[in-house]
């Protein structure tokens, strides 16, 4: 099976209420089902929620010197939230657990396949 990478985008300053507690917690259930059901289908390898783009630390080399600079590596509105890396048969797979992830979490899934590693 190969690997694909579902990334969760969000916007920064995007208008929005903040979620009532009952809100977060009905989120918080949604994402729940949709990652057992991804464990259940052999589909699941691993995710993760991101913190927001001015935690970011980009680390570069410039004269054979490691330097760090803070804040994101492009200045955008839109940045990396949360992830999945999931096994699937081939992108149309892949596909349809973007589309139930999309679902569950609100929020727009870019699907990457990973390259196959060269032997």
């Amino acid at each position: 099976m190969a690997k694909y990478l579902l990334s969760v985008h969000s916007v920064e300053g995007e208008a929005r209420d903040p979620m009532t507690e009952e809100e977060m917690r009905q989120f918080m259930e949604r994402v729940g089902v949709l990652e057992e059901e991804m464990k259940s289908a052999g589909a699941w390898v691993f995710g993760g929620a991101l913190h927001g783009p001015e935690t970011a630390t980009v680390v570069h080399m410039s004269g054979g010197e490691a330097l760090s600079t803070d804040g994101p590596f492009a200045e955008s509105k839109e940045h990396l939230g949360g992830f999945y890396i999931i096994e699937a048969d081939d992108l149309d797979a892949a596909v349809a657990w973007a589309a139930k992830t999309t679902e569950s979490v609100g929020k727009p899934i870019e699907v990457r396949p990973f390259r196959e590693a060269e032997a």
